[in-house]
């Protein structure tokens, strides 16, 4: 009787422990409390600026594994509100999406069906009036970067503002590495004009200060964080185009110039590379586009398309973004018509193989987020 009562309980727990297992199973993998679609795992959010003063920034669901429709403005299908004037940054992280909405100035916080959960408005706070701008997390802190010279430490969940840092005049992009944030110091605006800046700066986040600044090509906006180096696009209007710099934070922060370059995404160890020349002398505007590669373990760069069989159109369109998908290597290319029309999005295999070609659901793609 001993040994079949021990064989029957452990009969029960083996059932009870499948039972168990399997309900962890039928759980869905993200938050989608409040959600009015069903959404696939895999899942891919573009950011669409919209246009200066229209109050028509948006996001875009699509299904990377093509087993959704398409929804143009999720954001406004599952909240009812728009999302608002010319939106700056989005990002993921913890399983939320967090979105930088710059003229409407405010961040909001999204589960991973774009249901809004909390937001924040920077509007009337004397230190963050002048707009926020770019962000990146770490330890369960957004860090954002605002006009005016002000860095913001954001609590995660709550969005409250823990503590403010005054560094520079208009700050732009910003990325971590090794628990430093590097930020653009891009320009200023007095009554002489615009000054432009070399300055990229950087905090120390463990105790929240300014450790040292790093001296760039003037005017720098873009900044990523890629395989332990950090990469700058300036905006230096002085130059026969933008200019790609590469920093090495193992090597005492030296700055090196890589190439010319108007967008970049990291992924598959390398650095995607587009050059996009935009002729605005008359319309239609059409660009002159190259695109080439970083290889970042290597330091090699290789000048030959990293793009197959390519439409012919994408070589004279405005590009506007690019991005990664980090679980499949494919990469996208957002084409702006600026306030004309919808963006476009291009989608190509790991390899260059390009995939297809679909509409953005708003002007000006800017940010896109994976949910894998």
């Amino acid at each position: 009787m001993k040994i079949k009562n021990l064989f029957s309980l452990l009969f029960v727990c083996a059932v009870g422990f499948a039972a168990v297992s399997c309900s962890d199973d039928d759980d869905p993998k993200w938050n989608d409390d409040g959600s009015k679609v069903v959404l696939p795992e895999h899942r891919m959010f573009i950011l669409n600026e919209g246009s200066f003063n229209l109050n028509n920034a948006c996001i875009e669901f699509y299904a990377p594994k093509k087993d959704a429709d398409i929804i143009d403005d999720i954001f406004y299908k599952q909240n009812g509100v728009r999302l608002g004037d010319t939106a700056q940054d989005m990002i993921g992280y913890k399983g939320n999406i967090y979105v930088a909405v710059y003229r409407s100035n405010y961040l909001a916080k999204l589960n991973a069906a774009c249901v809004e959960e909390t937001r924040v408005s920077f509007i009337g706070d004397p230190d963050l009036q002048a707009g926020i701008r770019y962000m990146a997390a770490e330890d369960g802190y957004i860090y954002a970067s605002f006009h005016g010279g002000v860095v913001a430490k954001i609590n995660a969940k709550t969005l409250q503002v823990e503590a403010k840092l005054h560094v520079g005049s208009n700050l732009e992009g910003v990325a971590i590495e090794d628990d430093n944030l590097y930020v653009a110091n891009s320009y200023s605006q007095g009554e002489s004009g615009y000054v432009y800046f070399t300055d990229v700066f950087v905090i120390d986040l463990r105790t929240f200060t300014k450790k040292e600044t790093l001296t760039v090509v003037k005017n720098p906006n873009d900044v990523i964080e890629e395989d332990d180096k950090v990469f700058v696009i300036s905006h230096d209007y002085g130059r026969e185009s933008y200019v790609l710099q590469m920093i090495d934070p193992a090597a005492n922060n030296s700055v090196k110039e890589l190439c010319y370059a108007t967008q970049m995404a990291g992924g598959n160890d390398m650095l995607y590379i587009v050059d996009s020349r935009t002729d605005y002398s008359s319309k239609p505007w059409t660009a002159h586009n190259t695109f080439s590669t970083y290889n970042i373990k290597t330091g090699k760069l290789n000048q030959t398309s990293f793009l197959k069989n390519a439409p012919v159109e994408l070589g004279t369109a405005s590009i506007y973004m690019m991005v990664v998908d980090d679980e499949t290597g494919d990469i996208y290319l957002g084409v702006t018509h600026y306030a004309d029309s919808n963006g476009e999005m291009y989608r190509f295999k790991k390899d260059g193989t390009f995939v297809e070609k679909f509409d953005c659901g708003g002007q000006n793609p800017r940010r896109a987020v994976f949910f894998d």
